[in-house]
């Protein structure tokens, strides 16, 4: 699979699409990671866009722009916004503090409690644990990206899998039996 480098100027629309296709299809949805992402992903209810910003402001007027255009399209037309950065954000602590300002964003368009925020990069690491940890990658993706998810599609996924507190776990004993090699032959 062709690389596309978090430093490179120069983005290859495609290559990002097909990567993020790739890790939905092979890790999301074929481990299972989110029980919920298939359903919306084979009625083609994830808009994916390839954020061509070039500096932190740009990718919050860009945030900005997406929130809005969910919110005005019908879930059965977009049901979940992947908002993805592959030109920013090496260093995932860089990240990470970003996110505090796209919460920010989801709140000054009134959204808290009516979209969700979920973030994921291909150097997640959750709080605690080592780089090399397997439980990291239930939230590591191609590229920096930000996951704008309707509340009430939550809400009703939720109702559908009663046990939606489990699905963390699940997923870190999936990885565990994996394994680093293994996620890595899924071209990861």
């Amino acid at each position: 699979m062709k690389s596309l480098t978090p430093k490179s100027s120069a983005i290859n629309e495609e290559i990002v699409l097909q990567q993020t296709r790739h890790w939905l299809e092979k890790a999301v949805i074929g481990l299972n990671l989110c029980p919920f992402a298939k359903a919306v992903y084979v009625k083609n209810q994830i808009r994916m866009v390839v954020s061509k910003a070039r500096h932190a402001d740009d990718l919050l007027e860009e945030l900005d722009r997406e929130l809005d255009l969910l919110i005005a399209t019908p879930a059965s037309e977009i049901d979940t916004t992947l908002l993805i950065a592959p030109t920013q954000f090496e260093d995932f602590l860089d990240f990470n503090d970003f996110l505090e300002l796209a919460e920010n964003v989801i709140e000054e368009h009134d959204l808290y409690g009516v979209v969700q925020l979920a973030s994921f990069h291909p150097k997640f690491q959750f709080d605690g644990t080592e780089p090399d940890d397997i439980g990291n990658c239930t939230n590591r993706a191609p590229f920096a990206t930000l996951h704008l998810l309707r509340e009430e599609s939550v809400e009703r996924a939720v109702q559908a899998f009663p046990q939606a507190e489990a699905i963390f776990e699940a997923n870190v004993a999936t990885l565990e039996k994996l394994g680093l090699a293994g996620w890595q032959k899924l071209g990861l």
